[in-house]
């Protein structure tokens, strides 16, 4: 999710509404905005907040990357959670290791437009590794331990810039351990954040288990601006069956 200061300078008034429900936090729009020079963009606006776009989708690709490369062996199960406009989740599925991916997200009306093709990149995806289902990650991750190779957090913005203050227990060092403890042994926690979290890279170095704690900054220039956002991962100590020990220690 981008930072709401983001997004809709300089577009012209070409705009669709694609889809537009209640939901957890309120309304839900997703629309389609064409800018001056007539480029297509995707939005997604929240409760009538902007919430994000695909003018940039690096870092939700990036999100996904990073844990990745840090996944060892094959039949990867990994978690999503928040599906925005899928750019995390197809980044996945590009994976041939990936034997399975879950999707968990809050809204109805999003997993609803996924499913009917509006989010062009999951439009035409068959896959049956894909499994998009309506929840709260928060009782997923809790209700999972030892389940995933790979969990993917991108939830509000991250814990320094939230919309929504009751996604605040996520990032809090209680729902880091819920997180990590989702995590087989070796797996790897990754959080994405609009802006860079030393506090949250901390609290995750400190959750017992947690090893090769680390922040990748992420440097995108939008509207003549530039952002710096983050990626937050740490791995769970041990091994995965079937592969080599996994050490390390964990810092700040």
């Amino acid at each position: 999710m981008l930072p709401q200061t983001a997004g809709m300078n300089g577009l012209a008034d070409g705009i669709r509404d694609l889809g537009r429900a209640s939901g957890p936090h309120g309304e839900v729009l997703l629309r389609r905005r064409t800018t001056d020079d007539g480029e297509v963009h995707l939005e997604l606006v929240v409760d009538g907040v902007f919430a994000m776009d695909d003018v940039d989708t690096s870092t939700e690709r990036l999100l996904a990357a990073a844990a990745l490369s840090r996944c060892t062996g094959d039949g990867l199960q990994v978690l999503v959670g928040g599906l925005g406009l899928g750019w995390t989740a197809a980044t996945v599925l590009t994976d041939p290791r990936a034997a399975g991916v879950d999707v968990v997200e809050l809204q109805p009306a999003l997993v609803g437009w996924a499913a009917r093709g509006l989010l062009p990149s999951l439009a035409g995806v068959s896959d049956r590794r894909l499994r998009l289902r309506v929840g709260d990650v928060a009782a997923a991750l809790a209700a999972g331990p030892g389940r995933w190779d790979a969990v993917l957090l991108d939830i509000d913005n991250g814990p320094g810039f939230l919309v929504h203050e009751s996604n605040a227990p996520l990032y809090r060092p209680p729902g880091l351990a819920t997180a990590l403890t989702a995590l087989r042994p070796g797996g790897v926690l990754a959080i994405w954040s609009s802006d860079p979290a030393p506090e949250l890279l901390a609290d995750l170095a400190a959750v017992t288990g947690a090893v090769d704690a680390e922040q990748v900054l992420l440097p995108v220039e939008r509207d003549g601006r530039r952002y710096e956002y983050a990626v937050v991962l740490a791995r769970r100590a041990g091994q995965r069956s079937g592969q080599r020990s996994v050490g390390g220690t964990g810092r700040g």
